[in-house]
């Protein structure tokens, strides 16, 4: 069985987890839980984001696996501490690790493990529909999920209701900020 990297991880340092999950055949990553809340991007070099809220933001962009028989996907890293985007892959070790490896200008590179607080993460009826709509088209809103196989690939971010009710956590944060592939930074890539 092929490792799964989608599902919630707490970053090595504990100030974070980052929400994992398969966007239109990518894998994307974005903050699902800050241990300070009310986070910015303020280091941004881009002024019009430097305001917008550290939850929901993504870290983790366009990682596709590159080897079928090898289950490591590569893309780009967002590194809120710098601003910065860095060349990164992800790797599964075991079921409870994600390996994440980060290089700027090809050589200097750096990397952290992550550990599973949550997942893998179910498919959303409400994707795999836009998935299969062509593009610039939105998916009829109340469409069934088509049933092809009752292995369909992961498709998305949200949390199965049944598994895990949404409640809000001390911090004062919710507790799950829903389908990460619907995010509007993830959206205009993903479908």
């Amino acid at each position: 069985m092929a490792a799964d990297p989608t599902g919630d991880w707490k970053v090595a340092d504990g100030v974070a987890n980052i929400r994992v999950a398969e966007c239109n055949g990518s894998m994307w990553g974005v903050v699902s839980w800050e241990k300070t809340p009310g986070g910015r991007d303020k280091n941004n070099p881009d002024v019009s984001k430097q305001s917008r809220p550290t939850l929901g933001m993504p870290i983790l962009i366009d990682m596709k696996k590159k080897k079928p028989s090898v289950d490591a996907w590569e893309g780009q890293v967002y590194n809120a501490k710098d601003g910065q985007f860095y060349s990164s892959t992800i790797k599964p070790v075991g079921s409870d690790q994600l390996e994440i490896k980060g290089c700027v200008l090809g050589f200097l590179c750096g990397g952290e493990t992550w550990t599973r607080v949550a997942g893998p993460i179910p498919s959303s009826p409400a994707n795999s529909m836009a998935k299969s709509a062509p593009k610039g088209m939105a998916a009829p809103a109340k469409a069934a999920a088509p049933t092809a196989t009752p292995t369909a690939p992961k498709t998305t971010g949200a949390v199965n209701a049944a598994a895990k009710p949404a409640q809000k956590q001390a911090s004062g944060q919710p507790g799950d900020i829903g389908d990460i592939c619907l995010l509007p930074d993830i959206a205009r890539f993903a479908h």
